[in-house]
């Protein structure tokens, strides 16, 4: 059993868990992500591993609230137990030789883009970073993100904090403006990470994107995270998860993302039900 250390809530349906998992803690790197299991009969999700303690044996995950399975977790308290926690998993990122980065985040891929930003930092490497939220109310780590690098730039949709528009117009703007990158790295929705792969296409700029496809077993046996890279079929779990955003067939991505939807979407209106039955029953 894994048991959850603390919980703190982050923003809406954002929530960060500190987890004892001794030797995922000794052992994980940025990039690297575990599977949880919330009970026997949960599904194996899979989170990208956003901090570790190795003193106190500690992993930390930032979890958005987006369908059953993270749905039982934000119901979860700590001192309550994961039943699987496995990992690391997946290949760390290529961090050697980079003298300038530029990350780009969207969301909650600024939480899964700050261990590969600290690890630069920390090699003495300069760090640009830029995260886009909807809006100021769902604006996560600004502090952590701020320490993690040389300029961290917020843009919201609406304009109510930091740069109004989009991260790829930012990232333009400073491309344009003469900025040089050894590489970029976009977390977040694919829909993002195909448009920051498209901006750096024309400047020649290494562009790694983190593919957080559907898992099973995230071994390499059930396939269903594949996708195309090259022309290639590749596997997120075992060859990824970060491959070249100018080489992946998004259209392919984005369908296979969405094979599930209708039924995560039924479980998640089955488990609303169970909670308010229980709730009333309670009362």
């Amino acid at each position: 059993m894994y048991q959850i250390e603390s919980k703190q809530v982050l923003a809406q349906s954002v929530t960060k868990y500190w987890i004892k998992a001794p030797f995922i803690a000794n052992k994980a790197l940025p990039g690297q992500f575990v599977v949880v299991r919330v009970d026997e009969t949960g599904e194996r999700a899979p989170f990208t591993v956003h901090d570790v303690d190795k003193e106190k044996g500690l992993v930390c995950l930032v979890v958005q609230e987006v369908g059953k399975t993270t749905r039982k977790m934000s119901l979860m308290k700590a001192g309550d137990s994961f039943i699987d926690v496995s990992g690391p998993l997946g290949r760390p990122t290529h961090l050697d030789g980079i003298g300038r980065a530029v990350i780009v985040g969207g969301g909650l891929g600024c939480a899964i883009a700050y261990p590969q930003a600290r690890a630069l930092t920390d090699m003495g490497s300069r760090v640009d970073l830029i995260g886009g939220f909807r809006n100021k109310e769902l604006i996560i780590l600004e502090d952590e993100m701020n320490a993690a690098s040389e300029n961290f730039y917020i843009c919201t949709d609406d304009g109510s904090y930091g740069e109004p528009g989009f991260v790829t117009e930012k990232l333009k703007k400073l491309l344009e403006a003469g900025e040089e990158y050894d590489m970029c790295l976009a977390i977040g929705p694919l829909v993002m990470m195909r448009a920051v792969s498209e901006v750096t296409r024309p400047f020649g700029l290494k562009t790694v994107v983190s593919m957080n496809s559907i898992m099973v077993d995230a071994t390499g046996m059930c396939g269903c995270c594949r996708l195309t890279v090259g022309g290639q079929t590749r596997f997120a779990c075992v060859d990824g998860p970060e491959f070249d955003g100018h080489e992946i067939d998004y259209n392919e991505a984005l369908a296979r993302s969405r094979i599930y939807f209708d039924y995560e979407r039924e479980q998640d209106c089955r488990l609303l039900e169970q909670i308010e039955k229980e709730a009333a029953s309670d009362a």
